[in-house]
């Protein structure tokens, strides 16, 4: 079981750590890109979650590098179950705001651009898009934890 890829303390954790990063990085640049996101609840919900999402998943990919330079993880029962709650919590979280703010954007869509353009509706779109490749990732990490998690008991 120490060699589960993507459990904690692996090179592929702290790819799929950084990935995850990347996309709600890039989640929030799309969104900030036009400032009338606040006018909507869902943007903003989504805006808040990959707010969390970054910080939650540096600080796990400076646990991994930690643990790949030390060549020693530290997979205590403890420490593995926040790591999969919080993963969960966030995953579910990352989800209902990528599929929120899509469900909003198709629906602006749909009113021909009197809400919004169809430049700035674009941006909505790709923000969705990316804050679901950082929830699949989140999802992905999660599951390896999980499957770590009994035989650290």
């Amino acid at each position: 079981m120490d060699l589960l890829p993507g459990a904690s303390g692996t090179s592929s954790s702290l790819a799929l750590r950084l990935g995850q990063a990347f996309f709600a990085v890039a989640s929030l640049l799309f969104m900030c890109f036009d400032v009338e996101f606040y006018s909507y609840t869902a943007f903003c919900f989504l805006v808040t979650i990959m707010a969390l999402v970054i910080p939650w998943s540096l600080t796990l990919a400076v646990v991994d590098i930690f643990s790949l330079f030390v060549k020693h993880t530290a997979r205590q029962p403890g420490i593995l179950s926040i790591v999969v709650i919080g993963d969960w919590v966030l995953s579910f979280l990352a989800l209902a705001a990528s599929c929120s703010t899509a469900s909003v954007t198709s629906i602006l869509l749909a009113f021909g651009g009197s809400f919004c353009t169809k430049k700035i509706c674009t941006r909505y779109q790709l923000s969705a898009a990316m804050a679901f490749l950082s929830w699949f990732l989140i999802l992905v990490s999660s599951l390896f934890n999980l499957w770590l998690l009994p035989a650290t008991l």
